[in-house]
Order: C-alpha cells, then sequence, then structure tokens
C-alpha cells in the first residue's frame, strides 16, 4: 500500500521552494505571536488556549492541510504528469495512500511541531494546554490531508475549494454557527484536546465518542473515494 518511489516525488513535490517558502509562514507567524502574547500578558492558560484555538487549530493547520492536501496530487493532475504515473505498474489505491501518507506526515510536522512550541512559549505547558492542541493537531492533520487530497483528485479548482472550506466553513461556520460545528473537523480535534487539557480551559462542541467515528469515517470515506476518481480518470485517460 505505500510506494517508496511515488512518496518520494510527492515530497519533492511538495517541499519544493515556493510551496515549502508558503508551508513555513503560518508557523513563524504563529510563533511570533506566541512570543508577543507571553511578553505582553505572561503565562496564562486561558490565553494559551485563546491563541492555540483560535490561530493554529482553527487557521494555521486547515490552511497547511489545504497546501499539502492538495499539493499531493493537484499539480499533476493539472499539468498531465499523472498520466506518467499512472502508466506504472502500480495500484491506483496505492499511490492515493502513498500520497495521503506523504500529505499527512507534511501537515503533521508543520502544525503539530509548531502549535507544541508556541504552547511552551505561552504558559509552559500548564494545564497541558500545549500536548491538548499538539494532540489535536496530528488528529486534524489526518482528517484535513484526506479531504483535500479528494479535493485534489476531483476538482482542478482543488485550492479554490480548500480555501472556502478552510477559511469559511472551518474558521467562521464552524466556530459560530452551533449547527455546523458538529460536522467541523476543528470541533472533533476539540473534542480530544478538551479531555487532555484542564477542566474548563478547552471545551467542544461534540462529544469525543462521536469526534472519532467521525474523524475516520470522513478520513476513510474520502481516502476511498479519492482513489475511485482516480480509477475513473485512468479510464477516460485510455479511452
Amino acid at each position: 500500500m505505500y510506494e517508496p518511489t511515488v512518496a518520494r516525488l510527492t515530497y519533492r513535490a511538495l517541499l519544493g521552494r515556493r510551496r515549502a517558502a508558503v508551508l513555513f509562514i503560518l508557523p513563524a507567524l504563529l510563533l511570533v505571536i506566541a512570543v508577543a502574547v507571553r511578553v505582553l500578558t505572561g503565562a496564562d492558560d486561558q490565553v494559551a488556549a485563546d491563541v492555540l484555538g483560535g490561530f493554529a487549530l482553527a487557521t494555521m493547520i486547515p490552511l497547511i492541510g489545504v497546501i499539502a492536501g492538495t499539493g499531493a496530487i493537484g499539480p499533476e493532475i493539472d499539468d498531465g504528469s499523472i498520466v506518467y504515473l499512472l502508466s506504472k505498474p502500480v495500484k491506483r489505491s496505492t499511490i492515493i495512500f502513498t500520497k495521503l501518507i506523504v500529505a499527512i506526515a507534511v501537515t503533521m510536522a508543520f502544525s503539530a511541531i509548531p502549535t507544541f512550541i508556541a504552547g511552551m512559549i505561552l504558559n509552559g505547558n500548564g494545564g497541558q494546554i500545549a500536548i491538548a492542541y499538539t494532540v489535536a493537531a496530528l488528529v486534524a492533520s489526518i482528517a484535513y490531508s484526506a479531504i483535500f487530497l479528494l479535493l485534489g483528485t476531483v476538482t482542478r479548482h482543488a485550492v479554490v475549494f480548500g480555501l472556502v472550506y478552510a477559511l469559511v466553513w472551518e474558521t467562521l461556520f464552524g466556530s459560530l454557527v452551533p449547527g455546523a460545528r458538529t460536522l467541523s473537523v476543528q470541533q472533533w480535534a476539540l473534542s480530544l484536546a478538551e479531555r487532555i487539557g484542564a477542566n474548563g480551559t478547552i471545551t467542544s462542541d461534540v462529544a469525543l465518542p462521536t469526534a472519532a467515528v467521525l474523524l475516520a469515517a470522513v478520513t476513510a470515506a474520502a481516502t476511498w473515494y479519492a482513489g475511485q476518481k482516480l480509477r475513473t480518470l485512468t479510464l477516460a485517460g485510455e479511452e
């Protein structure tokens, strides 16, 4: 299910100069914000939770997911180079799974690590805030990577749709509209952070069992459907 050559090519595409520069901007901004907040307010558990929840989990991680998830396959489909990959004796499901693993690894590296460092800067992991949001970042990275990889497979405008999802649905509706929160990856990840963090510091509108089921279901469904679409793309190319 994992093809090293496909993984190497995907890593090279995602970590090229231009894309890597974009990936570094948001984590760097988070660390700058964390340092500024710590200097201005000192160590405060609730402030740390607000910064990590409001910027890292609600904005930074979805955007990094968009870059990594869509970038893992979208450009290859757009420029037609995917045909070369599909001509190799590699199962389509293996291609999708390998690209998903790479997208998850990149998203985790550029989101979870900076989130942990920012949490340590903000309050030294008081109330387990840094650990809680780091775990939430890891979990969210998996779901976001699967969702945005699927978008990269089904549409040539994956980045646009991904940004709309990340900025409008997750950041706006997922944070403000009660009914939409149940269908928000952010809230699913927060439910796990809530269990780890100190009582009352982190809250989620979704119960942990429900969040776990939805995370697993969405990740599996998005991965499966991406594989199906890639198989259809192959058939279309052959015709």
